[in-house]
């Protein structure tokens, strides 16, 4: 578990001698328990937005609210992993080399829908960003399984010819 807690804060030394940043770090962090907690917590928010959207669907301006609450239900869930890795090492992984286009792609999609729902009220382009954007956060949570995407890629390959 100790190694767990490790790789997700991005501490993978742990021979390597206090310094007092790093004791300065260690006392202002929260504790191991809090954290789980905190990513249980908004990611299950995320999800019930998303499901309250769904529900939104079913009434009039139905599409708009079900992108507003699609969206944050997404961004929600995507904050929920700054509790497991902090804030700092969560933006260093999202935009590492092998997943900053994906990235990019999700950050203005999630703006895009947004925008076309609530200022725009385009519901036919919001629709399309959510398709955009439910695409491309695939596409971003498959970048943290190796080989994943390289599976996905072959399938697709596979399929189409």
């Amino acid at each position: 578990m100790d190694k767990l807690k490790r790789v997700l804060s991005g501490n993978d030394t742990p021979d390597e001698e206090s310094g007092i940043m790093s004791q300065l770090n260690d006392a202002s962090t929260l504790s191991w328990s809090t954290r789980i907690k905190g990513f249980i917590g908004c990611f299950i928010v995320g999800i019930l937005l998303t499901i309250l959207g769904s529900f939104a669907l079913f009434f009039s301006r139905g599409l708009k609210v079900f992108a507003v609450f699609y969206t944050l239900g997404n961004i929600i869930s995507l904050l929920s992993t700054c509790f497991l890795m902090g804030p700092w090492n969560q933006v260093q992984k999202m935009f590492h080399s092998t997943r900053a286009i994906a990235t990019c792609l999700v950050i203005g999609s999630l703006v895009m829908t947004l925008l076309s729902a609530l200022l725009w009220q385009k519901a036919g382009l919001a629709l399309l960003f959510i398709i955009i954007q439910s695409l491309s956060m695939t596409w971003y949570s498959l970048s943290y399984i190796p080989y994943a995407r390289d599976a996905v890629k072959k399938t697709v390959t596979a399929c189409v010819t």
